[in-house]
């Protein structure tokens, strides 16, 4: 759309054992070609792609492997063979790219300051959503207050908070939370759950991609954030918000730095603090009694949306970013 040719060397294998290898035997047939894109999860593609490449390389490092496995999911310690791999493939994969690609300052600070680089190196641009699937429209009828959150169950997502927090406020009797996905600590909540007695929330397993728009639309307010303590949730603006200020959506976000280079707080997004479920109880209450603030959060949200994180306006950046290597 921005008058850029692409030719993509991807692969939808579901393993990405298999991945790699047909990404590199489809990337080897090519011979002509301006500047290499690698986008996620390249770590591993940078240092053997540069091996064949003289051409410039833009890295979309979108997350830190190191910093994902080691303390987000807290699947590999950080001084074992393993965690000391992972730290050098970020570090080598974002020193061998001539440009790096990170969604906030803040992450870029994370990079620069963990992994000893060059920050003239980095560039920010926003995450973004797809404008052809996330939209405003209206939805069915429905009885009540809807509070949405869905993910992928992560420990950085923080829903034991959510739901610690649906539980102060059961004694609205017309409040219901829903909340789609699961994964790694699903097992977990469903015991926290269980404990507390909650009643107002509706777990839903995992619903189509396409399907999702209709779940967003059918919201009053949009549980946008990572709610826990860990620090990327201060650094990162998860994907599912672009998607919720995309359909209009009020949402709810954790005061981090990372949220703040894009939101203002009740302008643009209502901010609360992380990892205590009375703060996301208050923000939930201020926000259902005041219908007014809610639609100026939407409204405004989806503004922010359309004027800088659409596929058009962040295909520019890429565009102009891709542009600046090849004078």
């Amino acid at each position: 759309k921005n008058g850029v040719e692409v030719d993509e060397c991807t692969s939808l294998s579901s393993s990405y054992l298999l991945r790699y290898p047909e990404v590199l035997l489809k990337f080897l047939r090519r011979r002509s070609y301006d500047l290499l894109f690698v986008g996620f999860f390249g770590q591993p593609l940078v240092p053997l792609l540069r091996r064949f490449v003289r051409k410039p390389v833009l890295f979309d490092a979108f997350l830190s492997a190191y910093d994902t496995m080691c303390f987000d999911r807290k699947t590999i310690p950080p001084h074992s063979v393993a965690g000391r791999m992972l730290s050098w493939l970020d570090k080598r994969s974002c020193e061998l790219a001539d440009t790096v690609l990170l969604d906030t300052n803040s992450h870029i600070d994370f990079f620069v300051e963990a992994f000893k680089l060059d920050r003239s190196k980095f560039e920010r641009v926003f995450v973004g959503a797809d404008e052809d699937v996330f939209f405003p429209r209206t939805s069915e009828e429905h009885e009540g207050f809807l509070v949405l959150y869905y993910g992928t169950f992560l420990p950085l997502q923080g829903i034991e908070y959510i739901v610690e927090a649906a539980k102060l406020l059961e004694s609205y009797e017309d409040m219901r939370f829903k909340i789609i996905g699961k994964g790694m600590t699903y097992a977990r909540i469903m015991r926290l759950a269980e404990k507390l007695g909650v009643e107002n929330i509706r777990f839903v397993d995992w619903v189509p991609y396409k399907v999702l728009p209709s779940e967003i639309a059918e919201a009053d307010i949009c549980l946008g954030g990572h709610f826990s303590a860990f620090p990327k949730a201060f650094r990162v603006i998860p994907e599912k918000v672009f998607q919720m200020i995309a359909m209009k959506k009020p949402v709810i976000l954790g005061n981090g730095p990372g949220n703040k280079e894009l939101f203002e707080h009740k302008r643009n997004a209502f901010f609360c603090e992380t990892a205590n479920p009375e703060a996301i109880a208050d923000a939930i209450a201020r926000l259902k009694s005041d219908p007014s603030l809610r639609e100026r959060i939407g409204e405004n949200g989806y503004r922010t949306f359309r004027q800088k994180c659409t596929p058009d306006i962040i295909g520019r950046e890429i565009r102009d970013i891709a542009g600046s290597l090849l004078e």
